[in-house]
């Protein structure tokens, strides 16, 4: 017969228990300083990832410039395009009054130059021609990031003529976007640049330079909505013209069946009267 099983004390059991607690508190506090080291090493190829691929936009940037010189000649051919481009975008043609869009018809190049290191700030250029609405002939607004990393912004100083300040009309016409929303007139467009309120956070500027002009020909030929909606009426008036005749012919189909058979029903009567006979 074997010898009892020793029993173990409460004491001991307790003791063991704490010794494994502190083992996993220690190799959960080393996962913790391997995994910081590990993300450190992960940071720091981020980082020098970032100053490649600076260097290689700054380069693309360059080799742009004759295309982007060449492009503009090209466009200024295009009657109306930048002022077709602006409204045809969603978030831009948002920001449009009735009066902006007349203003915008003046509006002959718009350039995007991003300073030579990139990272500091870009300019936006306006080119208007003689108009009944302010005397300037450019238009700009810079964005610049200092070295602390902070963000400002400056801008042209409109000079209105006499009674054409679109920035202080009232909001009684509608334009295009807002009448399909059926909401107020926005501020004007031209209102844009006297806000440095959030120079960091300027979203027209980044909508400009970020996607319009990387491709503002994609936007120029975009479809006019009302014509589209037009084109699909005249597709459903066709559709219900086929399908009336569809139904004249299937009516008269059914209407030769039933004579058909009144002819069959006559025959039959006159078969019956002879054999009586």
């Amino acid at each position: 017969m074997s010898a009892p099983a020793a029993k173990v004390s409460k004491k001991e059991l307790n003791s063991n228990h704490d010794g494994a607690d502190e083992t996993s508190e220690k190799e959960q506090q080393e996962a913790i300083e391997h995994t910081d080291e590990v993300q450190n090493e992960i940071d720091r190829l981020n980082e020098q990832a970032s100053e490649e691929i600076l260097k290689v936009e700054q380069k693309y940037n360059k080799l742009r410039q004759p295309f982007f010189q060449k492009r503009s000649e090209l466009i200024a051919k295009i009657p109306n395009f930048w002022v077709t481009t602006f409204v045809n975008h969603p978030q831009v043609s948002a920001l449009l009054g009735e009066e902006d869009e007349e203003a915008l018809h003046y509006l002959t190049r718009v350039e995007v130059t991003e300073f030579e290191d990139i990272k500091s700030g870009y300019r936006i250029d306006f080119y208007f021609d003689e108009n009944p609405y302010f005397e300037n002939k450019v238009l700009s607004k810079e964005f610049h990031l200092n070295e602390s990393g902070d963000p400002s912004s400056k801008s042209t100083e409109i000079k209105w003529k006499s009674g054409k300040d679109l920035t202080k009309r009232s909001s009684q016409t509608q334009n295009k976007a807002s009448r399909k929303r059926q909401h107020e007139e926005p501020e004007s467009f031209f209102t844009w640049f006297t806000d440095h309120s959030d120079a960091g956070a300027d979203e027209l500027g980044e909508v400009i330079k970020d996607d319009i002009w990387p491709n503002p020909l994609q936007y120029y030929l975009v479809p006019d909505m009302d014509d589209e909606e037009g084109e699909g009426e005249e597709d459903d008036d066709d559709d219900d013209e086929e399908e009336g005749l569809e139904d004249i012919d299937e009516e008269g189909d059914e209407d030769e069946g039933e004579e058909d058979e009144d002819d069959d029903e006559g025959e039959e009567g006159e078969e019956d009267e002879g054999e009586d006979d």
